[in-house]
């Protein structure tokens, strides 16, 4: 039986090209996106190109969603394979200043919604579907500026872009990724965060140096990795990144 594999804020950027490379090894993608409208336009595209996709709706802060997802993997597949938490926003920031006096609680807690809260809840609703996987995969979408050893090296590249509230939301994600892979050590799932680069999306802006391309790359890695392959990890690429 094909891997499924659900990739969340799949209708564009890293997210769609995650959706295509894992595609491409002979997954069946579930697309998922805020509104089935935009996930079907994104599965038209990949369907072009010969990919096994179908569209899902999943806006990861409505419960709702989440119920309906989990019921439709467990009748249609009766198990999940691959799970990439992808979505994720920035909200009220820039990554090129210093949030932290000025970035308010209401945008604090809509970061954290989506990009903490949202991902701890979808997981821990579909770890029963991936326990009944061969070899499950979890990838969680982090971010290098999510290193606390790094924000506080005055010589890092990151050191200079303190968005608070989005920093912190993938720091706490990084801290969830560690204790559920201590939780699931005994078990076939692996958990790893992932920095997939400064690639050039909505998010990253023009002035990256990265191709959407080689961003899906590190989390199509950590998706696919082989029995011996790490877990409770943080990288980029190849490259273990410091916590």
């Amino acid at each position: 039986m094909k891997k499924v594999a659900l990739i969340t804020g799949a209708n564009r950027g890293i997210g769609l090209e995650t959706a295509r490379q894992l595609g491409k090894k002979e997954m069946t993608v579930l697309v998922a996106a805020r509104t089935i409208e935009k996930a079907e336009t994104a599965v038209k595209e990949l369907k072009d190109e010969g990919i096994d996709a179908h569209a899902v709706k999943l806006d990861v802060t409505n419960g709702e969603d989440i119920d309906s997802l989990v019921k439709h993997i467990e009748e249609q597949y009766g198990k999940l394979d691959v799970l990439v938490n992808n979505a994720g926003i920035i909200h009220g920031e820039s990554f090129a200043e210093n949030t932290t006096l000025n970035v308010g609680l209401d945008e604090m807690k809509t970061t954290f919604d989506t990009n903490f809260f949202a991902v701890v809840n979808l997981t821990q609703r579909l770890i029963p579907l991936m326990k009944k996987s061969e070899a499950g995969r979890i990838v969680n979408l982090s971010s290098v500026l999510a290193s606390l050893a790094m924000h506080n090296d005055e010589q890092s590249p990151v050191y200079q872009s303190k968005s608070f509230a989005y920093n912190a939301s993938k720091t706490a994600l990084n801290q969830f990724t560690v204790h559920l892979a201590a939780t699931l050590k005994n078990t076939n799932i692996k958990v790893n965060s992932a920095h997939p680069g400064w690639v050039k999306t909505e998010l990253g802006g023009e002035a990256a140096p990265m191709s959407i391309k080689a961003g899906a790359r590190t989390s199509v890695n950590l998706a696919t990795l082989d029995d011996d392959g790490p877990t409770g990890g943080y990288f980029h690429l190849s490259k273990e990144l410091p916590w």
